[in-house]
């Protein structure tokens, strides 16, 4: 809950607003979405420093809530958190992965371009903030 409060913190300030789930979210929801989940941690030595959760739905691998420690943002954590995470979806029979991010959130986007991802929908929001969803086959035994 720690790590992924501070890392959405950043999120909040380029949105305006401190009401977004990943800060909201209850300590009872975080728990019962890691029931079936295919997410994993980057640890540094003994401090979790980056997580990300992935659940498959069908074919389809959800990936959500990656959260990077502020202080370890822009060290390559987010790729390999999302390559391990991938890798999981596929062991798991996955065959497409799917993310979303909201429109303002810059950084994001360029990762999520940068790994594979393809933008499949925006859907409007508030404000005219637009929430991205992006796409991605994933292969076995290597990336795309």
């Amino acid at each position: 809950m720690t790590l992924q409060r501070a890392a959405f913190v950043s999120e909040a300030l380029i949105y305006g607003t401190p009401d977004m789930p990943p800060l909201t979210q209850t300590l009872e929801e975080v728990q019962a979405e890691l029931i079936d989940n295919l997410g994993c941690v980057a640890l540094a030595g003994s401090r979790m420093v980056g997580a990300v959760r992935a659940r498959r739905d069908g074919e389809l691998l959800l990936v959500g809530r990656i959260a990077i420690a502020p202080d370890q943002q822009g060290n390559g954590i987010g790729t390999t958190l999302l390559d391990a995470v991938e890798r999981r979806g596929i062991e798991a029979g996955a065959t497409e992965a799917e993310l979303f991010t909201g429109s303002l959130s810059e950084a994001n986007l360029r990762l999520y371009h940068r790994e594979g991802y393809a933008e499949s929908q925006r859907v409007p929001g508030d404000g005219g903030v637009e929430e991205v969803y992006m796409r991605k086959r994933l292969e076995v035994g290597g990336r795309d």
